[in-house]
C-alpha cells in the first residue's frame, strides 16, 4: 500500500493524492456482518448540536467489527482484506474453525491466509489475542481494553500501536500513541502487532469536496466573526481583541488543560 498522486489532467487533482487499493482483495462486504449507520449530523437527542462541522457526507453501511474478539480458542483464518468506509484502517474477514465469521482490524505483516487465534494461551505474534498479562514486556499492541471485558478501546487508528514498558502490581504500563503512560489491568486482552495503513496520515486531500465526503462541513475562524459570535470577533483588521485562545463559549484552548478530574491510572499526561 502506498501514496499515489494523479496526473493533473484537471485543476483540481493537482494537489491530490490517494491510497493505493492494491492491498484489497474483496470489493462488497460481508452481508451477514453489514448494518444500516444512521448518522446523527452531530445532535443529542433534544436535537441540539453537540459536536460542530459534521454533516453531510457520503451513504455508508457500518462494518460489524469483532473488537473482543470474542470467537476464543478457535483458529481462524484471515479470507480476505477490505476497505471500511467508517475506519482510516483497513479490516479483516476472518472465517474460524467452529463455522463463525467475523471482521477484525488488520494488522501490518498480515496477509491473506494467516492465521490468528484469541486465547490466553496464544502465541503472543502479529494478530493474535490474548491478555496483556501473557505478552511480554517491550512488545507492540493494538486495540486494548481500558476495563477487561469492555472489547478494545485504545490504539485502534491505521498506523498506530502500543508498546508495554513493565507489568507489575497486576498492572501494565503502556507507552500510547499521544505519549501519555498509563496502566492498565493486566486482565485486559489486546492483539499483538502495529495497524497497518500507516500512510493515511499522509494523505494530501486537495481539494474541500474530499473533506465533506467524509461528513466534515465547514469550519469558520473566530477572528473573522462578529463580537457576538465570538470571543475573537471584532476589532479593526486583524485584531486578537486582547483575549487568549478560547472556543466560542468562552472556554480556554490551544493549550489550555481542561482536564479537572485525575486519574491515578495515568502516570504522564501527552503533551498538549
Amino acid at each position: 500500500m502506498s501514496i499515489v498522486k494523479r496526473r493533473p489532467s484537471i485543476s483540481s487533482l493537482r494537489f491530490q493524492s490517494f491510497l493505493t487499493s492494491k492491498d484489497l482483495t474483496k470489493k462488497k462486504p460481508e452481508r451477514a456482518l453489514v448494518k444500516g449507520l444512521k448518522r446523527s449530523g452531530g445532535r443529542n437527542a433534544y436535537g441540539r448540536i453537540t459536536v460542530r462541522h459534521r454533516g453531510g457526507g457520503a451513504q455508508k453501511k457500518y462494518r460489524l467489527i469483532d473488537f473482543m474478539r470474542s470467537e476464543r480458542d478457535v483458529l481462524g483464518t484471515i479470507k480476505s482484506i477490505e476497505y471500511d468506509p467508517n475506519r482510516n484502517v483497513r479490516i479483516g474477514l476472518v472465517f474460524y474453525a467452529n463455522g463463525a465469521k467475523s471482521y477484525m482490524l488488520m494488522p501490518d505483516t498480515l496477509k491473506v491466509g494467516s492465521k490468528v487465534l484469541s486465547s490466553k494461551n496464544a502465541e503472543a505474534k502479529v494478530g493474535n489475542c490474548l491478555p496483556l498479562r501473557n505478552v511480554p514486556s517491550g512488545f507492540v499492541v493494538h486495540n486494548i481494553e481500558i476495563r477487561p471485558g469492555s472489547g478494545g478501546k485504545l490504539a485502534r487508528s491505521a498506523g498506530t500501536s502500543t508498546q508495554i514498558l513493565a507489568k507489575a502490581d497486576e498492572f501494565a504500563t503502556l507507552k500510547m500513541p499521544s505519549g501519555e503512560i498509563r496502566m492498565v489491568s493486566l486482565d485486559c486482552w489486546a492483539t499483538v502487532g502495529m495497524l497497518g495503513n500507516s500512510d493515511y496520515k499522509n494523505i494530501s486531500w486537495g481539494k474541500a469536496g474530499r473533506i465533506r465526503h467524509l461528513g466534515f462541513r465547514p469550519s469558520v475562524r473566530g477572528m473573522a466573526m462578529n463580537p457576538v459570535d465570538h470571543p475573537h470577533g471584532g476589532g479593526e483588521g486583524r485584531s486578537k481583541s486582547g483575549s487568549h485562545p478560547s472556543t466560542p463559549w468562552g472556554k480556554g484552548c490551544k493549550g489550555t488543560k481542561t482536564r479537572k478530574r485525575k486519574n491515578a491510572l495515568i502516570l504522564k499526561r501527552r503533551k498538549p
